[in-house]
């Protein structure tokens, strides 16, 4: 096998593996194929070129790229001259993470804590009613100690997402620093 051959072949490997995880992004794996495409360009790249190199419609490259902007995968570039839209994939994979980490899990943990809130409030009513029976008032008291557990689990969750803002994560689980400088 030819180098120039043995390098296509590795990148399509990769590019195909990264299809098929990028469900993990909540992504399909024609976007995930975009991505992975991207990534191997060491230039920006138009809807029309990544149309012509993976075969897609210029929609759906449009929609993916979009896609894989919103969750800060893909980046619009400049380049003085060219007047269509640019694209490059993002090139921390660390910080890509982080930032899906830590917006799905704070939305979880919002969502959460607001009904937790809620219900403990209601119950705590609720509990203090002395015209309920002892019955009623012991499943109440179960379901109070329920939620304060939850709560205390989406307080830990809530500090475990500010040591992936805050890249303390970095502390307790260091990067590899020999790889990440060498964009492997």
């Amino acid at each position: 096998m030819e180098g120039k051959e043995k390098l296509e072949k590795s990148r399509e490997r990769m590019i195909e593996t990264i299809a098929k995880n990028i469900h993990l992004y909540g992504l399909t794996p024609s976007a995930g194929r975009q991505y992975g495409m991207m990534f191997y360009q060491n230039e920006p790249v138009t809807l029309d070129d990544m149309t012509e190199k993976l075969g897609m419609s210029k929609t759906s490259m449009s929609t993916s790229v979009k896609a894989l902007s919103d969750l800060k995968l893909v980046e619009r570039a400049w380049k003085k001259g060219v007047r269509k839209d640019l694209y490059h994939a993002t090139d921390d994979w660390y910080q890509s993470f982080i930032d899906l980490f830590t917006i799905k899990w704070r939305r979880s943990v919002s969502l959460h804590m607001v009904s937790i809130k809620k219900s403990l409030i209601e119950l705590e009513q609720l509990a203090n009613d002395s015209t309920i029976s002892l019955e009623l008032q012991q499943e109440v008291q179960i379901d109070i100690e329920k939620l304060n557990y939850i709560k205390n689990y989406f307080e830990w969750l809530n500090r475990l997402v500010d040591t992936f803002e805050n890249h303390e994560i970095f502390n307790l689980v260091p990067i590899n620093e020999s790889k990440k400088d060498s964009n492997v």
